[in-house]
Protein backbone atom coordinates (compact mmCIF):
# COMPACT_ATOMS: atom_id res chain seq x y z
CA UNK A 1 0.00 0.00 0.00
CA UNK A 2 2.96 2.34 -0.61
CA UNK A 3 2.09 5.89 -1.61
CA UNK A 4 1.76 5.64 -5.44
CA UNK A 5 2.99 9.15 -6.30
CA UNK A 6 5.95 9.72 -8.60
CA UNK A 7 7.91 12.61 -10.07
CA UNK A 8 10.10 12.43 -13.20
CA UNK A 9 11.91 15.51 -14.43
CA UNK A 10 14.98 17.63 -14.94
CA UNK A 11 16.12 20.92 -13.47
CA UNK A 12 18.96 23.43 -13.36
CA UNK A 13 20.79 20.88 -11.17
CA UNK A 14 20.81 18.16 -13.83
CA UNK A 15 20.53 19.83 -17.23
CA UNK A 16 21.96 22.93 -18.97
CA UNK A 17 19.64 25.57 -20.39
CA UNK A 18 19.74 24.19 -23.95
CA UNK A 19 18.36 20.86 -22.65
CA UNK A 20 15.79 22.51 -20.39
CA UNK A 21 14.54 24.43 -23.44
CA UNK A 22 13.72 21.16 -25.21
CA UNK A 23 11.65 19.96 -22.28
CA UNK A 24 9.77 23.24 -21.73
CA UNK A 25 6.03 22.97 -22.43
CA UNK A 26 4.11 26.06 -23.48
CA UNK A 27 0.64 26.09 -21.84
CA UNK A 28 -1.31 26.69 -25.07
CA UNK A 29 -0.19 23.83 -27.31
CA UNK A 30 2.58 21.57 -25.99
CA UNK A 31 1.19 21.10 -22.48
CA UNK A 32 -2.33 19.95 -23.49
CA UNK A 33 -0.82 17.47 -25.96
CA UNK A 34 1.60 16.20 -23.33
CA UNK A 35 -1.19 15.72 -20.77
CA UNK A 36 -3.38 13.90 -23.30
CA UNK A 37 -0.55 11.45 -23.94
CA UNK A 38 0.18 11.13 -20.22
CA UNK A 39 -3.41 10.57 -19.11
CA UNK A 40 -3.34 11.83 -15.53
CA UNK A 41 -0.67 14.09 -14.10
CA UNK A 42 0.49 17.60 -13.24
CA UNK A 43 3.38 19.21 -15.14
CA UNK A 44 5.50 21.93 -13.57
CA UNK A 45 7.32 23.65 -16.45
CA UNK A 46 9.47 26.71 -15.72
CA UNK A 47 12.76 28.16 -16.99
CA UNK A 48 14.61 26.10 -14.36
CA UNK A 49 12.69 22.80 -14.41
CA UNK A 50 10.21 20.53 -16.13
CA UNK A 51 8.73 17.96 -13.77
CA UNK A 52 5.90 15.48 -14.27
CA UNK A 53 3.97 14.39 -11.18
CA UNK A 54 1.64 11.43 -11.43
CA UNK A 55 0.17 8.34 -9.80
CA UNK A 56 1.21 4.78 -10.64
CA UNK A 57 3.84 3.89 -13.25
CA UNK A 58 6.25 6.67 -14.22
CA UNK A 59 7.40 5.05 -17.47
CA UNK A 60 4.99 6.94 -19.75
CA UNK A 61 6.11 10.29 -18.30
CA UNK A 62 9.75 9.30 -18.70
CA UNK A 63 9.21 8.23 -22.33
CA UNK A 64 7.43 11.49 -23.15
CA UNK A 65 10.36 13.53 -21.80
CA UNK A 66 12.90 11.40 -23.65
CA UNK A 67 10.88 11.94 -26.85
CA UNK A 68 11.49 15.69 -26.52
CA UNK A 69 15.23 15.15 -26.90
CA UNK A 70 16.15 15.01 -23.24
CA UNK A 71 18.95 12.56 -22.43
CA UNK A 72 18.18 9.91 -19.84
CA UNK A 73 21.19 11.07 -17.78
CA UNK A 74 19.49 14.47 -17.32
CA UNK A 75 16.39 12.95 -15.72
CA UNK A 76 15.72 12.14 -12.09
CA UNK A 77 12.86 10.11 -10.66
CA UNK A 78 11.44 9.77 -7.17
CA UNK A 79 8.59 7.67 -5.89
CA UNK A 80 6.27 7.54 -2.89
CA UNK A 81 7.13 9.70 0.09
CA UNK A 82 10.31 10.97 -1.62
CA UNK A 83 8.28 12.26 -4.59
CA UNK A 84 5.97 14.12 -2.21
CA UNK A 85 8.90 15.51 -0.20
CA UNK A 86 10.45 16.77 -3.44
CA UNK A 87 7.23 18.59 -4.41
CA UNK A 88 7.04 20.20 -0.96
CA UNK A 89 10.69 21.36 -1.12
CA UNK A 90 10.09 22.83 -4.59
CA UNK A 91 6.99 24.75 -3.44
CA UNK A 92 8.84 26.03 -0.37
CA UNK A 93 11.69 27.38 -2.50
CA UNK A 94 14.32 24.98 -1.12
CA UNK A 95 15.09 23.42 -4.52
CA UNK A 96 15.28 26.73 -6.42
CA UNK A 97 18.33 28.20 -8.10
CA UNK A 98 18.02 31.01 -5.56
CA UNK A 99 16.89 29.52 -2.24
CA UNK A 100 13.57 30.92 -1.08
CA UNK A 101 12.57 32.68 -4.30
CA UNK A 102 8.83 33.35 -4.36
CA UNK A 103 8.05 32.91 -8.06
CA UNK A 104 8.02 29.10 -7.94
CA UNK A 105 5.01 29.00 -5.59
CA UNK A 106 2.89 30.77 -8.21
CA UNK A 107 4.22 28.34 -10.81
CA UNK A 108 3.16 25.35 -8.68
CA UNK A 109 -0.32 26.88 -8.35
CA UNK A 110 -0.47 27.48 -12.12
CA UNK A 111 0.58 23.88 -12.82
CA UNK A 112 -2.34 22.57 -10.78
CA UNK A 113 -4.75 25.02 -12.44
CA UNK A 114 -3.69 23.91 -15.94
CA UNK A 115 -3.93 20.23 -15.05
CA UNK A 116 -7.47 20.83 -13.81
CA UNK A 117 -8.27 22.76 -16.97
CA UNK A 118 -7.29 19.80 -19.13
CA UNK A 119 -8.92 17.18 -16.89
CA UNK A 120 -5.62 15.58 -15.87
CA UNK A 121 -5.84 15.60 -12.06
CA UNK A 122 -7.11 13.02 -9.62
CA UNK A 123 -7.61 12.94 -5.84
CA UNK A 124 -4.07 12.10 -4.69
CA UNK A 125 -2.47 14.72 -6.96
CA UNK A 126 -5.07 17.32 -5.99
CA UNK A 127 -4.36 16.76 -2.31
CA UNK A 128 -0.59 16.73 -2.85
CA UNK A 129 -0.54 20.01 -4.77
CA UNK A 130 -3.04 21.76 -2.50
CA UNK A 131 -0.97 20.84 0.53
CA UNK A 132 2.25 21.89 -1.28
CA UNK A 133 0.75 25.31 -2.01
CA UNK A 134 -0.36 25.68 1.62
CA UNK A 135 3.13 24.68 2.76
CA UNK A 136 4.75 27.22 0.44
CA UNK A 137 2.60 29.97 1.94
CA UNK A 138 3.47 28.87 5.47
CA UNK A 139 7.18 28.78 4.66
CA UNK A 140 7.06 32.40 3.56
CA UNK A 141 4.77 33.66 6.32
CA UNK A 142 6.27 31.75 9.27
CA UNK A 143 9.97 31.93 8.33
CA UNK A 144 12.24 34.48 6.67
CA UNK A 145 13.16 32.13 3.79
CA UNK A 146 11.76 34.64 1.29
CA UNK A 147 12.98 37.82 2.96
CA UNK A 148 15.17 40.30 1.12
CA UNK A 149 16.50 40.51 -2.42
CA UNK A 150 18.54 37.46 -3.42
CA UNK A 151 19.11 38.08 -7.12
CA UNK A 152 20.73 41.10 -8.69
CA UNK A 153 17.59 41.80 -10.73
CA UNK A 154 15.37 41.63 -7.66
CA UNK A 155 17.84 43.73 -5.68
CA UNK A 156 17.59 46.37 -8.43
CA UNK A 157 13.82 46.45 -7.97
CA UNK A 158 14.21 46.62 -4.18
CA UNK A 159 16.51 49.60 -4.60
CA UNK A 160 14.08 51.32 -6.97
CA UNK A 161 11.26 50.83 -4.47
CA UNK A 162 13.46 52.16 -1.67
CA UNK A 163 14.18 55.29 -3.73
CA UNK A 164 10.65 55.98 -4.99
CA UNK A 165 8.47 54.17 -2.48
CA UNK A 166 5.95 53.55 -5.25
CA UNK A 167 6.70 53.04 -8.95
CA UNK A 168 3.14 53.70 -10.10
CA UNK A 169 3.06 55.95 -13.16
CA UNK A 170 6.85 56.12 -13.61
CA UNK A 171 8.68 55.58 -16.89
CA UNK A 172 11.21 52.74 -16.50
CA UNK A 173 13.82 52.15 -19.18
CA UNK A 174 15.61 48.82 -19.50
CA UNK A 175 18.84 48.79 -21.47
CA UNK A 176 19.40 45.29 -22.88
CA UNK A 177 17.10 42.38 -23.75
CA UNK A 178 18.88 39.41 -22.19
CA UNK A 179 18.11 37.18 -19.22
CA UNK A 180 18.80 39.83 -16.57
CA UNK A 181 16.58 42.38 -18.31
CA UNK A 182 13.81 39.79 -18.60
CA UNK A 183 14.12 38.85 -14.92
CA UNK A 184 13.97 42.48 -13.85
CA UNK A 185 10.86 43.08 -15.96
CA UNK A 186 9.26 39.95 -14.49
CA UNK A 187 9.75 41.38 -10.99
CA UNK A 188 8.64 44.82 -12.18
CA UNK A 189 5.38 43.57 -13.71
CA UNK A 190 3.31 43.90 -10.54
CA UNK A 191 4.44 47.42 -9.66
CA UNK A 192 2.01 49.43 -11.82
CA UNK A 193 4.61 51.47 -13.71
CA UNK A 194 3.39 53.96 -16.29
CA UNK A 195 5.68 53.01 -19.19
CA UNK A 196 8.27 50.34 -19.91
CA UNK A 197 10.91 51.34 -22.47
CA UNK A 198 13.16 48.54 -23.78
CA UNK A 199 16.36 49.55 -25.57
CA UNK A 200 18.58 47.05 -27.37
CA UNK A 201 21.19 46.94 -30.10
CA UNK A 202 18.95 44.49 -32.00
CA UNK A 203 15.51 46.14 -32.41
CA UNK A 204 13.82 42.77 -33.01
CA UNK A 205 14.92 41.47 -29.60
CA UNK A 206 13.83 44.71 -27.96
CA UNK A 207 10.44 44.37 -29.65
CA UNK A 208 10.00 40.75 -28.54
CA UNK A 209 10.76 41.57 -24.91
CA UNK A 210 8.68 44.76 -24.92
CA UNK A 211 5.64 42.89 -26.26
CA UNK A 212 5.82 40.38 -23.42
CA UNK A 213 5.62 43.11 -20.80
CA UNK A 214 3.42 45.68 -22.51
CA UNK A 215 6.32 48.02 -23.24
CA UNK A 216 7.80 50.04 -26.10
CA UNK A 217 10.88 49.00 -28.08
CA UNK A 218 13.78 51.21 -29.19
CA UNK A 219 17.10 50.70 -30.95
CA UNK A 220 20.35 52.04 -29.49
CA UNK A 221 20.19 54.94 -31.93
CA UNK A 222 17.25 56.30 -29.89
CA UNK A 223 18.87 55.87 -26.48
CA UNK A 224 19.23 59.62 -25.93
CA UNK A 225 15.50 60.12 -26.56
CA UNK A 226 14.64 57.33 -24.09
CA UNK A 227 16.88 58.77 -21.38
CA UNK A 228 15.06 62.11 -21.64
CA UNK A 229 11.76 60.36 -20.87
CA UNK A 230 12.85 57.89 -18.20
CA UNK A 231 12.60 58.28 -14.42
CA UNK A 232 14.49 55.06 -13.74
CA UNK A 233 17.05 53.27 -15.92
CA UNK A 234 18.22 49.69 -15.39
CA UNK A 235 21.17 48.79 -17.63
CA UNK A 236 22.06 45.14 -18.39
CA UNK A 237 23.22 45.15 -22.03
CA UNK A 238 26.12 43.03 -23.28
CA UNK A 239 28.51 45.69 -24.57
CA UNK A 240 32.32 46.07 -24.42
CA UNK A 241 32.15 49.81 -23.70
CA UNK A 242 30.01 52.40 -21.94
CA UNK A 243 26.66 53.09 -23.60
CA UNK A 244 25.58 55.95 -21.34
CA UNK A 245 27.86 58.87 -20.65
CA UNK A 246 27.36 62.35 -19.15
CA UNK A 247 26.78 63.84 -22.60
CA UNK A 248 23.54 61.81 -22.96
CA UNK A 249 22.09 63.21 -19.74
CA UNK A 250 21.61 66.97 -20.03
CA UNK A 251 20.30 68.81 -16.98
CA UNK A 252 16.63 68.15 -16.29
CA UNK A 253 14.00 69.27 -13.80
CA UNK A 254 13.45 65.79 -12.35
CA UNK A 255 16.34 63.63 -11.12
CA UNK A 256 17.07 60.35 -12.87
CA UNK A 257 18.07 57.15 -11.09
CA UNK A 258 20.31 54.67 -12.91
CA UNK A 259 21.11 51.11 -11.81
CA UNK A 260 23.92 49.46 -13.75
CA UNK A 261 23.79 45.66 -13.38
CA UNK A 262 25.88 44.93 -16.47
CA UNK A 263 29.39 43.49 -16.52
CA UNK A 264 31.28 45.17 -18.17
CA UNK A 265 29.40 48.26 -17.01
CA UNK A 266 27.06 50.08 -19.39
CA UNK A 267 27.14 53.45 -17.63
CA UNK A 268 30.19 55.69 -17.33
CA UNK A 269 30.94 56.27 -13.59
CA UNK A 270 31.16 60.02 -14.30
CA UNK A 271 27.38 60.01 -14.68
CA UNK A 272 27.22 59.63 -10.89
CA UNK A 273 28.86 63.04 -10.47
CA UNK A 274 25.98 64.83 -12.21
CA UNK A 275 23.80 66.72 -9.74
CA UNK A 276 20.58 65.38 -11.25
CA UNK A 277 21.72 61.73 -11.67
CA UNK A 278 21.98 59.01 -9.02
CA UNK A 279 24.00 55.99 -10.12
CA UNK A 280 24.24 52.55 -8.48
CA UNK A 281 26.27 49.57 -9.72
CA UNK A 282 26.74 45.83 -9.10
CA UNK A 283 28.87 46.33 -6.01
CA UNK A 284 26.05 48.23 -4.34
CA UNK A 285 23.55 45.48 -5.15
CA UNK A 286 25.67 42.41 -4.53
CA UNK A 287 26.38 43.44 -0.95
CA UNK A 288 22.63 43.41 -0.35
CA UNK A 289 22.20 40.05 -2.14
CA UNK A 290 25.03 38.39 -0.18
CA UNK A 291 23.69 39.60 3.16
CA UNK A 292 20.18 38.37 2.38
CA UNK A 293 21.40 34.98 1.14
CA UNK A 294 23.25 34.39 4.41
CA UNK A 295 20.09 35.26 6.33
CA UNK A 296 18.02 32.85 4.20
CA UNK A 297 20.44 29.98 4.72
CA UNK A 298 19.73 30.17 8.43
CA UNK A 299 16.01 29.69 7.75
CA UNK A 300 16.39 26.41 5.85
CA UNK A 301 16.10 24.12 8.93
CA UNK A 302 12.85 25.84 9.90
CA UNK A 303 11.40 25.25 6.44
CA UNK A 304 12.61 21.63 6.40
CA UNK A 305 10.72 21.11 9.68
CA UNK A 306 7.55 22.49 8.04
CA UNK A 307 8.09 20.11 5.11
CA UNK A 308 8.29 17.10 7.43
CA UNK A 309 5.17 18.23 9.31
CA UNK A 310 3.27 18.57 6.02
CA UNK A 311 4.46 15.09 4.98
CA UNK A 312 3.12 13.64 8.21
CA UNK A 313 -0.22 15.37 7.70
CA UNK A 314 -0.52 14.06 4.15
CA UNK A 315 0.38 10.51 5.15
CA UNK A 316 -2.19 10.63 7.94
CA UNK A 317 -4.81 11.78 5.45
CA UNK A 318 -3.81 9.07 2.96
CA UNK A 319 -3.78 6.39 5.62
CA UNK A 320 -7.36 7.30 6.49
CA UNK A 321 -8.19 7.41 2.79
CA UNK A 322 -6.88 3.87 2.23
CA UNK A 323 -8.35 2.25 5.36
CA UNK A 324 -11.76 3.85 5.04
CA UNK A 325 -13.39 0.51 4.24
CA UNK A 326 -11.81 -1.07 7.33
CA UNK A 327 -12.98 1.86 9.45
CA UNK A 328 -16.52 1.42 8.16
CA UNK A 329 -16.34 -2.29 9.00
CA UNK A 330 -15.15 -1.46 12.51
CA UNK A 331 -17.98 0.97 13.06
CA UNK A 332 -20.53 -1.61 11.81
CA UNK A 333 -19.17 -4.30 14.18
CA UNK A 334 -19.43 -2.05 17.23
CA UNK A 335 -22.84 -0.77 16.18
CA UNK A 336 -24.17 -4.33 16.12
CA UNK A 337 -22.51 -5.01 19.45
CA UNK A 338 -24.06 -1.95 21.09
CA UNK A 339 -27.51 -2.67 19.63
CA UNK A 340 -27.38 -6.17 21.16
CA UNK A 341 -26.27 -4.88 24.57
CA UNK A 342 -28.65 -1.90 24.70
CA UNK A 343 -31.76 -2.95 22.79
CA UNK A 344 -33.93 -0.32 24.51
CA UNK A 345 -31.65 2.62 23.60
CA UNK A 346 -32.36 4.97 20.67
CA UNK A 347 -30.28 4.84 17.42
CA UNK A 348 -28.38 8.05 18.26
CA UNK A 349 -27.16 6.49 21.51
CA UNK A 350 -26.11 3.34 19.64
CA UNK A 351 -24.03 5.38 17.13
CA UNK A 352 -22.39 7.51 19.83
CA UNK A 353 -21.42 4.49 21.92
CA UNK A 354 -20.24 2.54 18.86
CA UNK A 355 -18.10 5.51 17.82
CA UNK A 356 -16.57 5.73 21.30
CA UNK A 357 -15.65 2.03 21.30
CA UNK A 358 -14.30 2.10 17.72
CA UNK A 359 -12.17 5.21 18.23
CA UNK A 360 -9.00 3.57 19.69
CA UNK A 361 -9.15 0.83 17.03
CA UNK A 362 -9.40 3.46 14.30
CA UNK A 363 -6.43 5.37 15.70
CA UNK A 364 -4.35 2.17 15.74
CA UNK A 365 -5.41 1.35 12.21
CA UNK A 366 -4.43 4.82 10.93
CA UNK A 367 -1.13 4.77 12.84
CA UNK A 368 -0.13 1.44 11.32
CA UNK A 369 -1.10 2.62 7.85
CA UNK A 370 0.86 5.85 8.29
CA UNK A 371 3.95 4.00 9.55
CA UNK A 372 3.75 1.58 6.63
CA UNK A 373 3.52 4.45 4.14
CA UNK A 374 6.59 6.03 5.72
CA UNK A 375 8.54 2.79 5.15
CA UNK A 376 8.01 0.69 8.27
CA UNK A 377 7.46 -3.04 7.63
CA UNK A 378 3.88 -4.20 7.95
CA UNK A 379 3.58 -6.58 10.93
CA UNK A 380 2.13 -10.06 10.65
CA UNK A 381 -1.62 -9.87 10.39
CA UNK A 382 -1.29 -6.27 9.20
CA UNK A 383 -4.77 -4.68 9.12
CA UNK A 384 -3.84 -2.77 5.97
CA UNK A 385 -4.04 -5.95 3.96
CA UNK A 386 -6.71 -7.99 5.70
CA UNK A 387 -8.88 -6.53 8.41
CA UNK A 388 -10.06 -8.81 11.20
CA UNK A 389 -12.98 -7.42 13.12
CA UNK A 390 -12.79 -7.33 16.92
CA UNK A 391 -14.82 -10.03 18.62
CA UNK A 392 -17.69 -8.83 20.80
Amino acid sequence: MALPLYVVGLSHKTAPVEVRERAALDPAVALPAFLRALGKGVVLSTCNRTEVYGVGNAQVARDLLLARGVGAHHLYAREGVEALRHLYRVAAGLDSLVVGEAQVLGQVREALFLARKWGATESLLEKAFQSAIALGKRARSETAIGAGAVSVAYAALDLALAVYGDLTGLAVAVLGAGEMAELFLTHLKAQGVGRVLVVNRTPQRAQALAERFGGEAFGLDRLSQVLQQADLVVASAAAPHYLVGPELLPRRAKPIFLIDIALPRNIDPRVGRLSHAYLYNLDDLERVVEKNLRARQGEIPKVEALVEKALGDYLEWYAGHRVRAAIQALEAVFLRQVAQELPQADPLTWHLEAGRRAHPWILTLKARAKAFLAGAPCPEGCPLLAFRSPRP
